[in-house]
């Protein structure tokens, strides 16, 4: 093994085996990062072994894969990031080091470092890096200076647009940019009652031009890399952008690759979900056909975007199927990861009394693993009371699937994340446990609270306060108490409207003479249905903070 020191910090190596990493560790080297794509050669170790052996040496280690020879801008943007937020000494390695060498030489020159200097460190190595010097002087060159803005938005969905709205009304004129890729904003929360045949899908869309806010910069990128140490981040264009406080909004993935055979037989043979837009229009068509035989619902493990969202599914289909007579003959499996029907007790009698309704039969602890489309089969990982798990299947005639779900890789891989990788935020403030000009809200940050639209609703005007005043705007700090809602529609025309926050307190809006939260209304129904909507559209994203200005505490 031999390293090219090209600083006191920083070094570039050949291939490294499992075996290298216990010295590297004892010369004090805290980060690897492999700049060499899988399978080369043949008798190339593959990164996942480098992976594991850096994981005991307690090294922290980064996959940057480059192709020799055909080193791309993004891949530059790539190993820029991860070289920024990379604890140092740091080692990269590929084949024989050069690759490594000249993408350190070509990010450095592109991101303003003086290409004097930059060469003579590799000339102090026995390296000439005179082209990839020459590339990164005409990278930076070609983006000119680097965008800096007062407050980032990462994430143009309800969390990011609200605050940017709740920014501007507190401070008008305040440099804010949102860096969202989506031409299409979508209002899910209606998508359920698309699936009901309530709405169409067309009302719960938007073009994400009209709703970002006048004065505010909307960035059409997607983040390929955090770098909160040097207060930056890397976009899928190339290109950087930097800021002096950064709010993450950017969402939950929907991993449906996380289930086998999944996204073969979406949209197809009676497989759909309502967590889909193109989707929920064949959940209802699904539900008028179907005149007899069995309908699978299933919840994977939390947290999941709209912890009710699946049994939503059941409870208005079976509606359906009650109001014309086809129930008797519908058999209603609901196959939940988890081990009850609902995470706040106060809700669940109500609840019950519609699974009862519907004849439907809870599996608790099913996880589903693997579904085949044309055999109209579905396999669940049971788990009984000892944690012994074993494989069941059910065939079925309709499912409906939630997927598991997850935060977004590029949160997953960066240091904004816990070990669980959502952002890490103190659950009253927002504000990031590590990075003080960082905030997070919505479902891609950690506090334990539903991970709902409501939730998104009270926090923007939290997480914009508590941003401005740490810059001196506001006074005193705003704290989130955990509030969510969940309206769980339980049949056509009545809601159970669940509102609770940290540790399943009842945070009711409404006094129970006018509407009791723990039992279905009419009154919920209508606010779900007709209310929700233009206020989600035309106050939520306007900044009108209707029912959540935040309580200051100075």
């Amino acid at each position: 093994m031999i390293l090219k020191n090209i600083s006191s910090d920083f070094a570039v190596a050949e291939q490294l085996s499992p075996a290298d990493l216990d010295t590297l560790a004892s010369q004090g080297v805290k980060a690897l990062m492999c700049n060499r794509p899988d399978g080369e050669v043949a008798d190339q170790p593959a990164y996942a072994q480098i992976a594991e052996a850096a994981a005991r040496a307690g090294l922290q280690i980064r996959h940057v894969p480059v192709v020799s020879g055909a080193i791309t801008d993004q891949d530059i943007a790539a190993f820029g990031a991860a070289f920024a937020e990379l604890p140092r000494p740091l080692v990269a390695y590929c084949r024989s080091g050069s690759r490594s060498a000249s993408l350190w030489a070509m990010s450095q020159t592109s991101a303003g470092a003086d290409p004097a200097q930059v060469l003579e460190a590799a000339r102090a190595v026995g390296l000439d890096l005179a082209d990839s010097v020459k590339r990164g002087t005409s990278l930076k060159a070609a983006k000119g200076s680097i965008p800096h803005y007062a407050v980032l938005i990462i994430g143009a969905g309800a969390a990011g647009i609200s605050t940017a709205a709740s920014l501007l009304k507190r401070k008008p004129g305040l440099n804010i940019a949102l860096v969202d890729k989506a031409e299409k904003h979508y209002y899910q929360p209606g998508w359920t009652l698309v699936g009901a045949g309530v709405f169409q899908a067309p009302q719960t869309e938007r073009s994400m031009a009209c709703l970002i806010p006048a004065g505010v910069k909307w960035i059409k990128a997607a983040v390929t890399a955090f770098a909160p140490q040097t207060n930056s981040v890397q976009l899928d264009d190339g290109s950087t952008a930097t800021y002096d406080r950064m709010i993450v909004a950017c969402g939950i993935k929907l991993n449906w690759a996380g289930v086998e055979g999944l996204t073969e037989t979406l949209g197809r043979n009676g497989v759909t979900s309502n967590y889909r837009y193109d989707l929920a229009p064949y959940t209802w068509k699904l539900v008028q056909g179907l005149r007899s035989g069995k309908a699978v619902f299933t919840q994977p493990p939390m947290p999941i975007k709209c912890a009710g969202a699946p049994q939503k599914a059941l409870y208005l289909s079976g509606d359906h199927w009650y109001r014309t007579g086809a129930l008797k003959d519908i058999n209603i499996q609901f196959f939940n990861a988890g081990a009850v029907l609902f995470g706040v007790k106060d809700y669940v009698p109500a609840l019950m009394k519609y699974i009862e309704k519907y004849k439907a039969t809870l599996n608790f602890s099913h996880k589903l693993v693997k579904i085949d489309g044309d055999s109209r089969t579905a396999w669940f990982e049971k788990t009984d009371a000892e944690g012994k798990v074993e494989v069941v299947s059910t065939d079925f005639d309709m499912i409906h699937v939630c997927p598991p779900q997850q935060a977004p890789d590029v949160v997953r891989s960066s240091a904004l994340a816990d070990a669980a990788g959502w952002v890490d935020v103190d659950q009253a403030t927002l504000r990031h446990k590590r990075y003080a000009n960082v905030w997070s809200l919505g479902d891609v940050c950690n506090a334990p609270n539903a991970k709902t639209a409501a939730a998104a609703r009270k926090q923007a005007p939290i997480v914009a306060h508590n941003l401005l005043s740490d810059m001196g705007v506001t006074q005193g700090v705003a704290h989130y108490d955990g509030y969510g809602s969940c309206p769980l529609t339980v049949e056509r025309g009545k809601i159970v409207l669940a509102e609770f926050g940290f540790g399943g307190k009842l945070i009711p809006s409404f006094p129970q003479w006018l509407l009791k939260g723990t039992e279905p209304t009419r009154l919920a129904w209508i606010l779900k249905k007709d209310m929700l909507p233009p206020i989600y559209w035309h106050g939520m994203l306007k900044g009108r903070e209707w029912l959540v200005t935040p309580e200051v505490q100075k």
